[in-house]
C-alpha cells in the first residue's frame, strides 16, 4: 500500500507526472473549477453531500457520518467497477476533494490497498487554489508578450487563430472566457465559466508556454465579459510591445457580420442588446440604430457602431493604457478572411 500526502504547491509543479487527477467533491464544486485535466469521482454526489449535510446539522454528526460512509462505499465500488478495472499497476493518481480530507482520503485509501501509488494534495482543492493564486503572476511575468492591437472588426480574433494553426504561442483570453469582449460580445448557448475556472484556465495556458519564444495575446481590457484578466497578466501585457492591425472599413463591417451572424438574422435580440449603449450614446442614437436594424439596414448601424461608439473609446483606452502602442508594428491585411489571416501570420513570423 502506497499513499502519500503531497504539499499543494508540489502538487503544481508536478502535476503532469500522474497517470491521473482525480476530483472527489460533487459535480457541482468540479463545475465551478477544477484542476487542469481533472476528472470528477463524487464520493459524495450533489443530493448526496445536501443529505449527510441536513443528518449533521439536524439529527447528529454521528447519524451524519454513518450515513456518509455507507453512501461513500457505495459509489467507490462504482468508480472503482466503472474506471478502474482495466488500469494497469503503474497508474498513478493524484487525488483531491475540497480541503483534503475524508472524501479524497476514503478513495485514496481504498485505491492505495488495491496497490496503486496514490497521492493526495494537501489541504485538498482550497490549498491548491491559494497556491495556484500565489504562482500565477510568476507565470505572467517570465514570458514575453506581443500584443495584437487593432480597432473592433479588424481581425484580432481570427489573426490569433491563424498565428496558432501556424505554430506560434498564442493566449486568447476570449476563448478561455468565452465572450467577444464588447457590450455584444456574448457568445449564445455558451455561459462564460466561472471566475475561478478562468484563473484555473489562464494558470494552465501559461505554465504551457515555452519562455524563450514570444507569446501572441490580444490588447484585452482588464475585464473579458464579467471576468476580471489576472492582474498580474495585465500589467505585463501592457509593458509589452504591440502591433498595430489595420482592415479597410468596409472588410471591418463584412467581418462582424459575419461572426455576429446570431444578431443579424435576430434583430428583436440585436436592438435588446443595443439599449446597454443608452447611457453612453444617448437615447436618440439608439433608437435610429433600432429602426435601422428593423428595416434590414444592419450594415449601416454596424459601420456607424464602429465609427461612432467603439473605435473613439478603443484608441483612447489603448493609447493610454498600453505603453508601447505609440511604437507599434503596423500589419495591415487587405481582407479578414481566414485565408489573408493565414498569410498574415505567415509573415508576422517569419520576421
Amino acid at each position: 500500500m502506497t499513499l502519500t500526502a503531497l504539499p499543494a504547491a508540489d502538487a503544481l509543479a508536478q502535476l503532469d507526472l500522474f497517470s491521473s487527477v482525480i476530483d472527489a467533491r460533487t459535480e457541482d464544486e468540479w463545475a465551478l473549477d477544477h484542476l487542469p485535466g481533472a476528472l470528477n469521482w463524487p464520493s459524495l454526489n450533489n443530493q448526496q453531500r445536501i443529505e449527510v449535510g441536513t443528518l449533521y446539522a439536524k439529527v447528529s454528526p454521528f447519524e451524519a457520518q454513518k450515513r456518509g460512509a455507507a453512501l461513500v462505499a457505495v459509489n467507490i465500488g462504482q468508480h472503482i467497477t466503472q474506471h478502474v478495472m482495466d488500469l494497469p499497476r503503474g497508474w498513478k493518481p493524484l487525488i483531491y476533494c475540497w480541503r483534503g480530507g475524508k472524501r479524497s482520503g476514503s478513495l485514496a485509501l481504498v485505491l492505495s490497498q488495491i496497490g496503486f501509488k496514490v497521492t493526495i494534495i494537501e489541504g485538498g482543492y482550497k490549498a491548491f487554489r491559494a497556491a495556484m493564486l500565489q504562482d500565477l503572476p510568476l507565470m505572467a511575468q517570465r514570458l514575453h508578450y506581443r500584443v495584437i492591437c487593432g480597432t473592433t472588426g479588424s481581425g484580432k480574433t481570427r489573426l490569433l487563430q491563424a498565428l496558432d494553426a501556424a505554430g506560434a504561442q498564442v493566449l486568447d483570453l476570449e476563448a478561455l472566457a468565452c465572450h467577444r469582449s464588447s457590450v455584444l460580445g456574448f457568445i449564445p448557448g455558451t455561459p462564460q465559466p466561472s471566475q475561478k475556472r478562468f484563473d484555473t484556465l489562464v494558470w494552465d495556458a501559461l505554465r504551457g508556454f515555452d519562455t524563450t519564444r514570444p507569446v501572441f495575446v490580444e490588447s484585452e481590457s482588464k475585464k473579458v465579459g464579467n471576468l476580471a484578466v489576472p492582474e498580474s497578466l495585465i500589467a505585463a501585457m501592457r509593458a509589452s510591445p504591440c502591433l498595430r492591425l489595420e482592415l479597410p472599413d468596409e472588410e471591418r463591417v463584412k467581418l462582424l457580420l459575419e461572426d455576429y451572424d446570431f444578431l443579424v438574422k435576430d434583430p428583436e435580440l440585436f436592438c435588446h442588446k443595443l439599449d446597454a449603449l443608452v447611457a453612453l450614446r444617448g437615447k436618440a442614437v439608439v433608437e435610429q440604430w433600432k429602426a435601422q436594424v428593423q428595416a434590414g439596414d444592419t450594415p449601416a448601424v454596424v459601420r456607424e457602431l464602429l465609427v461612432q461608439h467603439y473605435d473613439p473609446g478603443y484608441l483612447s483606452s489603448i493609447e493610454r493604457n498600453f505603453s508601447q502602442y505609440g511604437t507599434a508594428k503596423l500589419i495591415a491585411a487587405s481582407a479578414g478572411s481566414t485565408r489573408a489571416m493565414a498569410a498574415l501570420a505567415l509573415k508576422i513570423l517569419e520576421k
